[in-house]
């Protein structure tokens, strides 16, 4: 069993030390100035030593001398201009704008959620844009991103209150960040499953601080495509749509539903994420990866089951995204049968894949659909997945060969790194009969494996709270791509 926190730790902060030492020598004429924005969480309560432990702080000492970091943040202020305390009306404003930064990070909003504050909620995007537009008109024209608050633990609903974080909050500012194309860092998550870093229940110790500072240190030190614009793959009457913050576009392919979300930048290399079914299900993952320069893809061949067929939809999609210039290899996400469809395509073309993200997936039909085993019988999926491969009778589909299972060999000869989250308690789709004896087969060939087992926890909910481990997966393995 390998735990998040392992993974967190081996594919991370390796990488992320691996990363800041090569970007050192890329600013050694220049300091790259970053103001940090925000309330008492970007001053440093809750910390043990402000000056030493407050996230910026921690952000500096991990960036090193090639940056300048500057902590403006004011305990108790609003974005709110009607708030109890604005920050606009605060002398932190000032010097940050006078410190003239190349970046600012604005981390508002979990004061607002007060009852006094609160009630000028309708104000808060006009207010936000307002704040956005100070920094953006300034001299040294500074690339904006909006960090999502933290979670808030308290029940307090008069104080800082939960819920209005979650739900009013947040897609407030994801919705400023589609209207601007601001860069945003999903920090909500992030910390969603770390209550013992909030010994007050809203303030990040120093240890919560340093989850933060990694973050942002990551996102500063990301590389980047500027040049890069996917056009050639988005055909003009495509429909945009809001993702989270992202601008999307929705359009038809081959008769069916396709959509491309795109980075606010495009990461070096040009990658891409291939979600392969249930778009906008679970979608921390998606999220987590166009915050670092992926492209998000998707063409629906539901109930296909991969098939020749859907196998050729998929690439003549492929071909199409070839063209318009994106990775020759993708991350592949698969949930569920999702699991079914990637391992499909990575048999079938296991040079166009950069790595596998597979989710409590169905790697053996007999399991789930067929309910022949523990898995959840589901006589009408069952008989769709036998009419996709044209079997008439139970022996047909009892033998079928084209499940992942039994393609061990050909996913193997792709040489990229799997990893599988699993619920311990899944009574539909069973790890037992799907990852366990997938996991053994491929090892046994010489395949990389790494699973996440969820004690106690059952087919949903998918994917994990906090992403970072399988962004950090996906991440480290596009860099050793090709090596």
């Amino acid at each position: 069993m390998i735990s998040t926190l392992n993974l967190q730790f081996v594919f991370g902060f390796a990488s992320l030390f691996s990363i800041l030492a090569s970007d050192c020598s890329l600013h050694a004429q220049k300091k790259t100035r970053i103001a940090c924005v925000g309330n008492s969480i970007t001053a440093g309560s809750g910390t043990t030593n402000r000056d030493t432990d407050s996230y910026p702080s921690q952000l500096a000492a991990l960036l090193g001398n090639a940056y300048e970091v500057g902590n403006f943040g004011r305990s108790g202020a609003t974005l709110l201009n009607k708030g109890d305390l604005p920050y606009r009306t605060c002398e932190e404003f000032r010097k940050a704008l006078d410190f003239r930064p190349d970046r600012v990070f604005i981390k508002l909003g979990t004061n607002d959620s007060k009852l006094i504050n609160r009630v000028h909620l309708d104000e808060f995007v006009a207010d936000y844009l307002s704040l956005i537009r100070s920094f953006r008109e300034l001299p040294s024209r500074p690339t904006i991103t909006l960090l999502l608050p933290v979670p808030v633990y308290g029940r307090d609903t008069v104080g800082i209150t939960a819920s209005v974080v979650e739900k009013k909050i947040i897609p407030m500012i994801r919705r400023l960040a589609y209207d601007e194309n601001c860069e945003v860092v999903n920090l909500y998550n992030l910390l969603l499953e770390s209550e013992n870093l909030f010994p007050d229940k809203v303030h990040p110790s120093t240890a919560g601080a340093a989850v933060i500072a990694r973050r942002v240190a990551e996102h500063v030190v990301q590389r980047y495509d500027e040049s890069f614009e996917l056009t050639g793959a988005v055909p003009a009457d495509a429909k945009p749509f809001n993702f989270h913050g992202f601008r999307g576009y929705e359009f038809t392919f081959e008769g069916r539903d396709a959509k491309i979300v795109l980075p606010k930048r495009t990461a070096v290399g040009r990658p891409w994420n291939w979600r392969a079914r249930f778009w906008g299900g679970a979608p921390q993952t998606d999220i987590a990866l166009l915050e670092r320069g992926l492209h998000l893809v998707y063409c629906d061949v539901s109930e296909m089951f991969a098939n020749d067929e859907a196998l050729a939809i998929w690439d003549k999609f492929y071909g199409r995204l070839q063209s318009a210039g994106l990775a020759k290899k993708s991350v592949m996400e698969g949930m569920s049968r999702g699991g079914f469809y990637i391992y499909r395509w990575a048999a079938a073309y296991p040079d166009r894949v950069a790595a596998i993200y597979a989710d409590a997936p169905v790697l053996d039909p007999r399991s789930w659909p067929g309910g022949k085993g523990r898995g959840k019988k589901e006589r009408k999926t069952w008989e769709t997945f036998k009419k996709s491969f044209g079997m008439e009778t139970e022996d047909e589909a009892m033998n079928f060969k084209g499940a992942p299972i039994n393609l061990i060999d050909r996913i193997v000869s792709g040489g990229f790194p799997m990893l599988h989250v699993v619920g311990d308690a899944d009574k539909i789709v069973p790890p037992e009969e799907n990852t366990t004896p997938f996991e053994k087969r491929i090892r046994a060939a010489g395949g990389s494996i790494h699973v996440i087992h969820k004690p106690d926890v059952g087919h949903h909910p998918h994917s994990l709270s906090n992403p970072q481990p399988i962004a950090d997966f996906m991440m480290t393995a596009l860099r050793n791509v090709d090596k």
